[in-house]
């Protein structure tokens, strides 16, 4: 709210030696007649409001905006990434699903199964540790994280994501996710990239020239609970 200057102005006597005396104790003026005081002097260069208008003291308070450009509590890397934050992951070329652990093992649903609220908790080398939780039910279960960690099954078969217990130690548990704009996240271990094959479900496959066909948004659902696995 504007707030309204007003200067005061202050009328300056002077002592002419012809009209009236000065500090003669008495406070008489000199002179035969008797003065007549001069009206309330009003100083030429007395301020005047400016010409704003006066707000109405019944009007409400405007109510603060959020200043242009400043980004959300949970945008970018503070938020989401930042190991306080439990999200949901949503393939962005298939928003009717989600990622789950389901079974021991990374999958899409389409329901409420398995443990699909994920915190990505920084780790060593810019990479981090995604730990998988159950719903919010009071089961104590549901409140110890697993773990993705890479799987590779062999006998020429891609790699997958399965749900084991928290070691940052270990390198097939430390993913890379890369911004990718618009909310959209590519995640990787080492140079396998998480991808959804319409025949196999979600894998792990090095692109070499392939363009990357998969990303993910981390939608926030609120605060990462403290679980008792850490």
């Amino acid at each position: 709210m504007s707030k309204l200057k007003w200067i005061t102005g202050v009328a300056v006597l002077a002592c002419s030696g012809a009209l009236m005396a000065c500090g003669d104790g008495g406070g008489t003026p000199a002179g035969s007649g008797t003065a007549t005081p001069s009206g309330p002097a009003t100083p030429s260069d007395a301020a005047t409001p400016t010409a704003t208008t006066v707000p109405d003291p019944t009007a409400p308070p405007a109510s603060p905006s959020r200043p242009a450009g400043k980004p959300s509590a949970t945008a970018g890397a503070g938020g989401v990434l930042s190991g306080k934050r439990e999200v949901t992951i949503v393939r962005v070329q298939a928003a009717e699903s989600g990622v789950a652990l389901d079974g021991g093992s990374l999958v899409e649903v389409d329901d409420d199964s398995g443990r699909q609220l994920f915190v990505p908790t920084p780790a060593s080398g810019g990479k981090y540790l995604i730990k998988a939780y159950g719903r919010r039910d009071g089961h104590p279960a549901n409140d110890d994280p697993a773990c993705w960690q890479v799987l590779n099954p062999g006998d020429g078969k891609p790699l997958t994501v399965e749900g084991t217990a928290c070691d940052s130690r270990k390198p097939t548990q430390l993913f890379s996710i890369v911004n990718k704009g618009k909310g959209a996240y590519a995640i990787s271990n080492d140079s396998a990239f998480l991808q959804h094959s319409p025949s196999r479900g979600l894998i792990l496959e090095e692109l070499g020239d392939a363009p990357l066909r998969s990303t993910f948004k981390l939608v926030d659902n609120g605060p990462a609970r403290t679980p008792a696995g850490g």
